[in-house]
């Protein structure tokens, strides 16, 4: 069996050995081609042909390829559909192969393993996204959760207990979750975070070997000047610097010391609340209409990956929130320094995943020019920024700026200003750098004058005006002329000069002594120049990373700036507040406004209604009970008190006239309805599930946001339930909160509860119509208008006819004793619904147009010009009846 193997095929069987759960890309030439069932699954999710190439065990062998340059293209698809895609490189040049014996096998080997959290090109990345790998351990009593972005080289820990993973990876939104094989359990919490789930050995979270793995990563003898960990987060840690090894194949990437997060160090939000608040994702997908979509105005990479962090985890420290209160107070009130400094931040690329392609091997010149331009740019901010009262926040920023003048003198003399993006094109070593280079390069360049010379030499030599010199990759540099001429070439005297080497069907090819000779030359410099242009960029590159901890510095400052200049740009046209934020329980919001919602009605051309909101400050109630028709603007008046306090959090001002915040804690949001039939839960399952969440953790620094509890259920059960879950969030948790609902019963809870309150949306009634005032006001709602809505949703007119009969007979019917069996009375003694009993159709009344509405048919306003719509308009006066 084995002597029917070919020798490629028992390379590549065994190469596929080592990585049973990748596809495997095997390099052939300028292909990655595949076969068995890799090629199966490949040629299906990439929608390319499947062919075949030779037999294995008497049976045809699948293949299917895709070309090395557009490679990329093609890994981006595989791992969006759950493919991990290992690589195998040709490592020796074909000829050296061949000099072992005709059949011999050019060596491969994988060089890397191409997984989801471990992406670095920027084809295969958002660039305003990080790009998360995690990794979850528990030792003992302590459970850890690290996490790392390669492309940036930012790495993190925090402790994290189980019941913690969810909300965490929901903060995240990791693109790959390590777990342990003890933790296989812990799958589906990864799964519904949207992250694949990859299961590592024991071997990978041992706390003791992670200890020198992580050493060897940054190169010292202990770990204790990065900060005290424990043994699970040296055991998450470790395991990331495990996986990291083998995806990359030992070349690690340029990792940043990690930082520890504290449990308590930003605001907690479940993944529920993320969802239902569309923080960083909108309801149908996509960040359009999400607060992250509606809200970024940076204009940087790196600006923009740090403000969705910031928005996805809010601080919970007062002084780091008033100091980016303040640059942002500053830069809103220096608006001429804000906009140069946008202008000049609009160039700056991005430092950190250039920094990390060179750390990987995986960069090019232009990744080297990057970091020159980048620094460029981080003086000339710093310039800018010389600035008296400079706020603290940006101050340190500033001093991260300053000297990288070496760097960027050395890069400026070193290349070119339009690098090219791969090394092997060469040309971008600048001229003056290296003096034998340029000599080299003088030779290689007159080559081709000379080449001309030569040409034209011939030329007048045989008077063969067709004559010409080529050249490709097979021959080399040749004479070419047309088979008509090439008799007096292959005849005395020329025959002697001209010796024959090729004939095709219409050309046939000479070459002389002379050009050979003259070929060798010029190859040798062509050679000489790539070559020595290489080790210049590995020397440059080994430069760079010399001082990558200074480069890592100014990029983190200005993406600090960028952000800073966002909020402020945003709060100036938007005419937004500064938001106090203390240490009290307040939430005082003084016409308060929903940030998306806005932002979508201005582009119709409507206004947002405004609010207040006044929960507890020690003195006032920390409930509002907010009754109310549907559509009447109750879920958008929860969301953007929520919103309002994320932003404030997060460092921003805030979309209202006054705001002031007490620390909030934790932010809950049960909001919608929604199934899980995945895991079999219905809507109100799912509803009880969220609300027994919110219950069991909310702290009295919370501010929770409920939503119709207990409507997916008999209406006395879920009365039941909602009036018992207020009563605890007013007894037991003790925090803020707003509570909407259609129970009309529950706002008797305002007199029998001191911190809950009664808060309703103003409707008006016209002609039978509902009109919504979209206005919050104290008190309750005295009905909940459904049918009215019914009725602009376009029920048919006999339906909601019979809804309000309906509805009225059951009024009558409840209330005082034995309303139950009075409403069953009421209910038996309805007729049943028929088209006898439907209302009969309106009459239809004609009537005589008048000539104001006869000349209004006839107009076209967009035709319109300002002067005729005014004329037009006092035309249309002069037409009414005189009284």
């Amino acid at each position: 069996m084995t002597a029917t193997v070919t020798p490629m095929m028992a390379q590549y069987l065994e190469i596929k050995a080592g990585c049973q759960d990748a596809i495997l890309f095997y390099r052939m030439g300028d292909f990655y081609e595949m076969f068995f069932e890799d090629a199966v699954n490949a040629a299906a999710a990439l929608d390319i042909a499947l062919t075949k190439r030779g037999r294995h065990l008497d049976e045809d062998i699948p293949m299917c390829g895709v070309p090395v340059h557009a490679a990329e293209g093609y890994l981006l698809a595989l791992i969006r559909k759950g493919f991990r895609v290992a690589i195998a490189e040709q490592m020796e040049d074909p000829a050296e192969a061949k000099k072992r014996g005709s059949k011999s096998v050019v060596k491969r080997d994988i060089v890397r393993l191409v997984t989801p959290g471990t992406l670095t090109e920027d084809s295969l990345l958002e660039a305003r996204r990080n790009n998360f790998l995690a990794a979850f351990a528990e030792v003992r009593d302590e459970a850890a959760l690290a996490w790392v972005d390669i492309s940036t080289g930012e790495m993190r820990v925090m402790p994290c207990p189980v019941l913690r993973l969810g909300p965490e990876l929901a903060r995240l939104a990791p693109r790959e979750v390590l777990l342990p094989e003890t933790h296989v359990a812990l799958a589906p919490q990864v799964a519904e975070s949207g992250a694949a789930e990859t299961i590592r050995p024991r071997s990978s979270f041992d706390s003791t070997a992670a200890t020198k793995r992580l050493c060897a990563l940054w190169k010292v003898t202990t770990l204790d000047g990065f900060g005290s960990f424990d043994r699970a987060e040296l055991s998450a840690m470790g395991a990331l610097a495990d996986y990291l090894d083998l995806t990359q194949r030992g070349r690690l990437p340029l990792l940043r010391p990690p930082v520890r997060e504290t449990a308590g160090g930003v605001m907690q939000i479940d993944a529920a609340t993320r969802r239902s608040l569309e923080i960083t994702q909108g309801a149908q997908g996509g960040r359009e209409t999400s607060l992250l979509g509606s809200v970024d105005r940076t204009v940087t990479a790196a600006g923009a990956r740090l403000l969705e962090r910031r928005l996805s985890g809010p601080s919970r420290d007062l002084r780091t929130i008033h100091e980016r209160l303040e640059a942002v107070r500053f830069l809103r009130a220096e608006s001429g320094l804000r906009e140069r400094l946008r202008a000049a931040l609009k160039a700056v690329p991005d430092m950190d995943r250039a920094l990390s392609r060179l750390a990987l091997d995986r960069g090019g010149p232009r990744d080297l020019a990057a970091l020159r331009s980048g620094l460029e740019k981080a003086a000339d901010v710093s310039d800018l920024l010389a600035h008296p009262g400079v706020p603290r926040n940006l101050a340190q920023a500033l001093n991260a700026l300053k000297g990288h003048e070496e760097i960027t003198s050395h890069l400026g003399s070193a290349l070119v200003a339009e690098p090219p993006l791969l090394t092997r094109d060469g040309g971008f070593i600048a001229p003056g750098f290296d003096p034998d280079l340029d000599d080299t390069r003088r030779l290689r360049d007159e080559g081709r004058g000379v080449i001309a010379g030569m040409q034209a030499d011939y030329i007048s030599e045989t008077g063969i005006q067709a004559l010409k010199i080529k050249h490709n990759n097979v021959l080399g540099y040749f004479i070419e002329t047309t088979d008509r001429h090439a008799e007096r070439m292959m005849a005395p005297p020329l025959s002697e000069r001209f010796i024959h080497r090729q004939t095709t069907a219409n050309q046939v090819r000479f070459t002389t002594v002379e050009l050979s000779a003259l070929e060798t030359r010029i190859l040798n410099a062509a050679n000489h120049v790539l070559e020595t242009e290489k080790r210049h960029f590995s020397a440059l590159q080994r430069f760079v990373l010399d001082h990558s901890g200074p480069i890592g510095l100014a990029s983190a400052s200005l993406a600090e700036i960028d952000l800073a200049c966002a909020f402020a740009d945003l709060a100036a046209e938007l005419d937004w507040c500064e938001p106090e934020v203390d240490d009290s329980r307040a939430f005082e919001i003084t016409g308060g406004r929903h940030p998306v919602v806005e932002r979508m009605l201005k582009r119709q051309g409507e206004a947002f209604v405004a609010n207040d909101c006044a929960l507890s400050d020690g003195h006032t109630p920390a409930i509002w009970l907010l009754t109310g028709p549907n559509m009447a603007g109750k879920s958008t008046f929860l969301r953007q008190n929520a919103l309002i306090a994320l932003l404030a959090q997060a460092g921003s001002f805030v979309p209202a006239t006054k705001a002031r915040i007490g620390l909030v804690s934790q932010l809950f949001s049960r909001v919608g309805a929604s199934d899980d039939l995945a895991r079999g839960r219905s809507t109100f399952m799912v509803e009880m599930v969220e609300t027994a969440g919110i219950l069991n953790q909310a702290d009295d620094r919370a501010l929770v946001i409920l939503d119709e509890i207990g409507r997916g259920t008999a209406t006395w059960d879920g009365l039941s339930i909602a009036w018992a879950v207020l009563e605890h969030l007013h007894g037991t948790n003790r925090c803020r909160a707003l509570f909407a609902t259609h129970y009309h019963e529950m706002t008797q809870l305002s007199q029998r509860l001191d911190g809950v309150e009664n808060a309703t949306v103003s409707v008006r009634e016209w002609n039978g119509e509902v009109i919504f005032l979209h206005e919050v006001k104290k008190g309750a709602a005295d009905r909940s208008y459904g049918v009215q809505v019914a009725r602009l949703a376009g029920l048919p007119a006999t339906v909601v006819e019979r809804a309000r009969v309906v509805l009225e007979a059951l009024e009558k019917g409840e209330g005082g004793q034995g309303g139950t069996k009075r409403q069953k009375a009421v209910i038996d003694d309805l007729p049943l619904f028929s088209a006898a009993i439907a209302p009969p159709p309106a009459p239809v009344v004609v009537e005589k147009a008048s000539a104001v509405e006869d000349r209004l048919r006839s107009i076209v306003p967009d035709d319109l010009s300002p002067r005729e719509a005014l004329d037009l308009l006092y035309e249309l006066r002069g037409l009414l009846p005189r009284t």
